[in-house]
């Protein structure tokens, strides 16, 4: 949700083409001439993470995956008020890796005819977004931003950092966000008619969870537990539909402007992102997820590659957006970008990346996201570079 400015949270984003096969992860002989040239330094990447914690993440889980094998690493506290220590395999709040979710699923509804990807949206919700200037919304431009649709998480930044703690208990329909969005669109400030321009909104992703819901006759959770989560036996991964999150998890905080202490953000109300930002997941549940993803376990090739077909973005030269996936060629300056997703809400900021050649992976999840600073966001940096980059 974030609309943040800085110039780290630039270079903190995402993905690019990915290759057909799944990413490698065989271990190499430890101490190996091939084990050193192919993986991170496990030192190395553990005093990364530490960093993160030095500069006021209270606590960060990592899962990297290269040609060392896998190494799960942590630093800081899961929990400030009872300094429970901030373990690997900790469940957190994906936020806009949801994306990456929800567009495998209404890929696999267009694999099926169920949908199609230059499909007005009015086909299958009539009435719900108007079309502009004339021209019709598709299921194509919500999946890569380019709708023209207003965000409507802009309203609530509109109304100042404090008010996340309104949106954190309150109680939201989809329908009511994407109207909340709709009033955005006024004369002095129209959206943008369909296709011209990329433009990041979590209206689009609200929008595709409607569209799910409406084709499958069942809820988002229950199509993202049914065609994901089970056959990938992600045991860490869910769709809450109460505000608690459950299991041994990260707690998620944020130092608000002008205030001294943390506020608590891990516990939220599950309808405040109904498809742009609900996951709960773990670092090895997301790494697992993409390596499916790029292994052609979820999506027939031709539906991959339309996933891949990448757009220019308002984020920077390094970052290109796809169908919810991202690219991200600062990362690893000199290398081919990386692909994968980002996410931000209240309390978290997750990174899940898999470089081009599919050998090197990271799932990076953070206790701290939207205050956390631009010194916490280059520690972050750090992390995702150590482990990504060969050189």
């Amino acid at each position: 949700m974030r609309r943040r400015t800085a110039a780290v949270s630039v270079l903190l984003a995402a993905a690019a083409l990915a290759p057909a096969a799944a990413p490698a992860v065989a271990a190499a002989p430890a101490g190996s001439a091939a084990s050193t040239a192919r993986g991170a330094d496990r030192g190395d990447l553990q005093r990364a993470l530490d960093a993160v914690v030095a500069e006021g993440v209270p606590g960060v889980v990592a899962e990297v995956r290269d040609g060392r094998g896998v190494w799960r690493g942590s630093s800081g506290v899961a929990d400030l008020a009872d300094g429970r220590k901030a373990r690997p395999g900790d469940r957190f709040r994906a936020g806009s890796v949801t994306k990456s979710f929800v567009a495998t699923v209404v890929l696999q509804l267009v694999a099926e005819g169920k949908a199609g990807l230059d499909d007005p949206i009015g086909r299958h919700l009539p009435g719900l977004v108007p079309d502009k200037d004339g021209v019709p919304v598709t299921v194509r431009q919500l999946l890569n931003h380019t709708s023209g649709l207003p965000n409507y998480t802009d309203t609530w930044w509109d109304n100042g950092p404090g008010y996340l703690r309104t949106v954190q208990h309150g109680d939201y329909t989809p329908r009511g966000l994407v109207e909340e969005a709709l009033k955005r669109d006024t004369p002095d400030k129209p959206r943008t008619k369909p296709g011209d321009k990329w433009a990041y909104s979590n209206t689009n992703y609200v929008v595709l969870g409607m569209l799910v819901e409406k084709t499958t006759g069942r809820t988002l959770a229950q199509e993202i537990d049914r065609r994901i989560v089970r056959p990938l036996h992600l045991t860490g991964t869910s769709v809450p539909t109460t505000s608690h999150l459950s299991g041994r998890h990260l707690n998620g905080y944020e130092r608000l402007p002008k205030e001294t202490a943390a506020t608590d953000f891990t516990d939220f109300t599950p309808t405040a992102f109904p498809g742009p930002g609900n996951l709960v997941s773990t670092t090895a549940d997301l790494n697992r997820f993409y390596r499916a993803l790029a292994g052609g376990e979820l999506l027939p090739q031709r539906l991959w590659r339309e996933m891949n077909v990448l757009h220019a973005t308002d984020r920077g030269p390094e970052r290109r957006y796809g169908l919810g996936l991202e690219s991200n060629s600062g990362y690893c300056p000199g290398e081919k970008p990386v692909w994968g997703h980002t996410g931000s809400v209240p309390g978290y900021n997750t990174f899940s990346f898999t470089t081009a050649d599919g050998k090197r992976q990271i799932t990076l999840a953070l206790g701290m996201d939207l205050f956390k600073g631009e010194k916490a966001d280059r520690a972050a940096l750090k992390v995702l570079s150590t482990a990504l980059c060969a050189k």
